[in-house]
C-alpha cells in the first residue's frame, strides 16, 4: 500500500522517534508499505516518521550499476546506532519530505552501524559513500531533523523564502 509522505514543515517531522520493540506482523506490514511507497516515489531511502510513524525504522535501497532498484538490495534498519564514523564527503541530497529541492550536505564518508532487522536480529555493518550518506540522512529523520538544517544560514534563508512561495502557488 502506498502511504502518504509528510511534507515539510509538517510538525511530525520534528518528532523524535522511539525504538522498535515489537518485531511482529504489524511492523512487517509497515516496512512492506514503506518499501512500496519509497519505490513509488522514486526514493532511495525512507524513515518511518516520514509516513507518520515515530519509530526508529528506516529503509535504504540504492540503485545498482544498471540503474535498477532491486528488492534483494534492500536494507531494513531498525533502532540504528552509529558506532564509528570518519572521513567527510559532500553530496547533493534530496528528500521525499522536501520534494523538488536538492542541495549539498557534508556527512561522514564511512560509518560503522549497529542495527536490527525486521526479525529482531542484531547486525553490525560498515558502510561507505552513498550508503553511508543515505543512512545518516534517514537517521536524522529519526531524531526529528531534515537535511535542510545542515545548510548555511544564507542557503537556509533562501530555501525558506523559495519554499514558502512554492507552497503559496500550490494552494
Amino acid at each position: 500500500m502506498i502511504l502518504e509522505i509528510l511534507v515539510y514543515p509538517h510538525k511530525l517531522l520534528r518528532e523524535k522517534s522511539k525504538d522498535v520493540t515489537a518485531f511482529d506482523s504489524t511492523l512487517h506490514t509497515l516496512l512492506d508499505n514503506m518499501y512500496d511507497t519509497m519505490v513509488f516515489k522514486e526514493g532511495i531511502g525512507l524513515a518511518a516518521i516520514q509516513v507518520g510513524f515515530p519509530l526508529n525504522a528506516l529503509l535504504i535501497n540504492l540503485v545498482d550499476e544498471e540503474g535498477l532498484q532491486k528488492k534483494e538490495n534492500l536494507y531494513e534498519i531498525l533502532n540504528p546506532e552509529i558506532l564509528e564514523k570518519d572521513g567527510a564527503v559532500v553530496y547533493q541530497e534530496g528528500c521525499l519530505s522536501v520534494p523538488g529541492y536538492y542541495d549539498e550536505v557534508e556527512r561522514a564518508a564511512h560509518i560503522k552501524l549497529a542495527y536490527y532487522d525486521r526479525y529482531g536480529q542484531r547486525h553490525e555493518e560498515e558502510f561507505r559513500d552513498l550508503m553511508a550518506i543515505a543512512v545518516q540522512h534517514e537517521m536524522d529523520h529519526l531524531r526529528g531533523h531534515l537535511f535542510i538544517e545542515k545548510l548555511s544560514y544564507l542557503k537556509r534563508k533562501k530555501f525558506e523564502k523559495e519554499w514558502k512561495k512554492k507552497q503559496k502557488e500550490k494552494a
